[in-house]
């Protein structure tokens, strides 16, 4: 099997990659400059002259906060790219899969958003990631829509690697309290949608660790488990304003995974122990 993964460079187009090959698939991943998925022209070259099985399509504009200013690109990127994208699968025959946010629900409540809930983003990078889940189902009959959130993995950024800096110099933190959530492993994520590409079981899925916390949970849990003596200060999401909202409730249920025969990812703290150990902490 043949499977074109966008956002190479990134955490989780980098372990798709990585797992599709340890599976003897042949895996190709790009990054923005071996492809530019705004350019419809050069997607629709690249698409033709390598005539995947699948494409699995992580590339994203995710800088949250910058996306309100920068709303043309963010779009251009998100929406247009992924359009691009879908019209070329469906010209090559190719399964396709797009990889989208809890941020396109509103994030009020305490309950697990369920697939079918109303999206109501909150946010511009949340909006324009709902415009490209319809802009699949509008070209596509059959696609994976994949929503995900609080993503880790080893290769980038990410909050577990921003806090591990911090406690080199810091004894005490302020971190957000009141926006629940489920953090996301790339490495464990990544085995999932391998899985799924396999399969003809399309639809929209939430796919995260098993487990809900805070961030101020989470960085708490980082400590602890990396042997950090931190003082977490658990803040309202109003003592740390941000140029873009944030849902205070980005649980979401995963049982469409386990109604298809999807095994669910690990809980969160498994997979911490487990990139903590990857990181060589």
């Amino acid at each position: 099997m043949k499977i074109f993964v966008t956002g190479y460079t990134g955490q989780l187009g980098y372990d798709v990659v990585k797992e599709g090959q340890r599976r003897g698939f042949d895996m190709i991943g790009v990054g923005q400059k071996e492809l530019d998925i705004t350019k419809e022209k050069d997607v629709d070259a690249y698409i033709t002259e390598l005539k995947p099985d699948a494409i699995i399509h992580c590339a994203a504009y995710t800088a949250v906060d910058q996306a309100e200013e920068q709303k043309e690109t963010c779009w251009d990127v998100n929406v247009n790219g992924t359009r691009y994208l879908v019209k070329a699968a469906k010209a090559s025959g190719a399964k396709f899969m797009f990889i989208s946010t809890d941020y396109v629900f509103k994030g009020n409540g305490t309950e697990p958003f369920l697939e079918s809930d109303e999206a109501d983003p909150v946010n511009y990078y949340g909006y324009t990631k709902y415009e490209a889940e319809k802009a699949v189902s509008s070209i596509l009959d059959e696609a994976f829509i994949v929503r995900i959130s609080w993503v880790f993995g080893i290769n980038g950024k990410n909050f577990i690697k921003t806090m591990l800096r911090i406690a080199e110099s810091h004894d005490q933190v302020n971190v957000v309290g009141d926006q629940v959530g489920s953090p996301t492993y790339t490495f464990d994520l990544a085995r999932l949608l391998v899985d799924m590409i396999q399969t003809e079981k399309y639809g929209v899925y939430h796919a995260t660790n098993e487990g809900f916390c805070s961030w101020a949970e989470f960085a708490k849990e980082i400590f602890k488990q990396a042997g950090k003596k931190v003082k977490v200060n658990a803040i309202k999401t109003e003592e740390y304003p941000t140029k873009a909202v944030r849902p205070k409730n980005s649980r979401m249920s995963k049982q469409k995974l386990r109604d298809n025969g999807f095994d669910p990812l690990r809980p969160w703290k498994k997979a911490l122990a487990h990139y903590l150990k990857e990181l060589g902490v």
